[in-house]
């Protein structure tokens, strides 16, 4: 009986999974007929999928299917970002990307807690909470869109890395103040300060060495002996950093974003792959990244629930303006604005103002609080979709139009 049910269940999502794989190929020729980011598409897809209206995909987001998911497929987009960043650009921009990935957070939680506290009236510990589980942008949302709207390098390069390297600082800040909020113990900023370098330190360690070993066993002039098997090196890899990286108490994510910055680098350290075999691997990723955030992003789509989103919609929708159009931009001209070695213009402060949609990142976050049973978890869950829908589908559907706007599109 019980083997008759687990087949059923694999039945199920196997039919759940062709049907992500069907919606998800119409979604991306969709997107690029309406010449939107297929994100956009695919959230508004997983909808309609979704429990909510035709009930044709119901995973749960508590589910470890889900989880896997979103991480490995997190973990791939995050590669794939990491390949698209140049050292050379790096070096310019790297003031920016750590301040605003750093103080950016804490400002933009600050600023939209303040906003949480008068607006919906909750505790202002409980409102910070808020502030800070949407605080961190979302690498799984912004590569993608980066990689089909081309914008000048340092901007797109900035505004992505800068979305690697926020999630530790958000998770940092967000059980810090749950600490404080279930009044299980002081919050201690020193302390906090050492988790977030250790994370972040020992995430790039993980991803650099992993990163420097893979482009050597599959582009090395003697050693390269993987080089047929570059796609299945980067399968291994990507979750060797992400699990490598978490066993040592850091960043997996960070550890798989420098993971691809190595390897798609390693020409700096003398290693060079045949061309056939690069161009094999480059559309293996590209691949493998279109169906990890089609997967993504339809099941977080059919994961809304709109009764919640609707006890808390007015406000929410008021604190997530304040949260785009003030604390986004205040951020920006704080962080950015005094870094006089990128000498960055008011155009491209403005397109990073408007580009940070939240998503995977901050979903988790959410949804880890309401099984923890934290503080105003459902209220929280609530305004982090209402962010997610505000933010990819305002947001993401302007970035091109901003960007020649601003003169900041690359024309291909």
């Amino acid at each position: 009986m019980e083997s008759n049910a687990s087949i059923e269940m694999a039945k199920h999502v196997l039919l759940a999974f062709g049907i992500i794989l069907a919606t998800g190929a119409v979604s991306g020729i969709l997107a690029q007929k309406l010449r939107v980011p297929d994100v956009v598409i695919f959230l508004l897809a997983g909808i309609l999928l979704g429990p909510e209206v035709a009930g044709l995909v119901n995973v749960r987001a508590e589910s470890a299917l889900n989880q896997i998911i979103l991480i490995f497929g997190s973990c791939y987009i995050l590669f794939d970002g990491g390949a698209s960043l140049r050292f050379k650009v790096l070096k310019e921009v790297w003031i920016t990307i750590v301040v605003i990935a750093t103080v950016g957070v804490l400002i933009m939680t600050a600023i939209t807690g303040i906003t949480a506290y008068y607006v919906l009236g909750v505790p202002f510990i409980v409102a910070l909470l808020l502030g800070a589980t949407i605080a961190s942008t979302d690498p799984a949302t912004l590569v993608p869109i980066f990689k089909q709207v081309k914008i000048k390098d340092r901007v797109a390069q900035t505004v992505m890395s800068e979305s690697a390297f926020n999630d530790a600082m958000g998770a940092i800040i967000t059980f810090g103040i749950l600490t404080v909020a279930m009044g299980n113990a002081e919050f201690s900023v020193q302390a906090a300060l050492w988790d977030l370098i250790k994370k972040l330190v020992l995430g790039i360690l993980a991803g650099g060495i992993l990163g420097y070993l893979a482009a050597m066993l599959i582009a090395h002039e003697k050693y390269a002996f993987l080089a047929e098997y570059a796609p299945v090196v980067t399968l291994m890899a990507v979750i060797g950093a992400y699990l490598g990286a978490e066993g040592l108490q850091a960043s997996g994510f960070m550890g798989v974003f420098v993971f691809g910055i190595v390897l798609e680098n390693k020409d700096s350290f003398g290693f060079q792959m045949e061309n056939g075999e690069q161009e094999k691997l480059e559309e293996y990723v590209l691949t493998t990244s279109f169906i990890m955030r089609m997967f993504i992003f339809i099941l977080l789509g059919s994961q809304v629930n709109f009764s919640l989103m609707n006890t808390y919609l007015i406000g929410g929708i008021i604190v997530v303006t304040v949260f785009m159009l003030v604390a986004r931009p205040v951020t920006v001209f704080l962080c950015a604005a005094p870094d006089r070695r990128a000498k960055w213009s008011l155009k491209e402060m403005l397109f990073m103002c408007w580009t940070r949609e939240t998503g995977v990142i901050p979903a988790a976050l959410a949804g880890l609080l309401v099984g923890m049973k934290a503080p105003g978890s459902q209220m929280i869950a609530s305004v982090t979709f209402i962010a997610i829908l505000m933010t990819i589908l305002i947001q993401a559907t302007t970035t091109k139009w901003l960007a020649r706007k601003l003169g900041l599109l690359v024309e291909t």
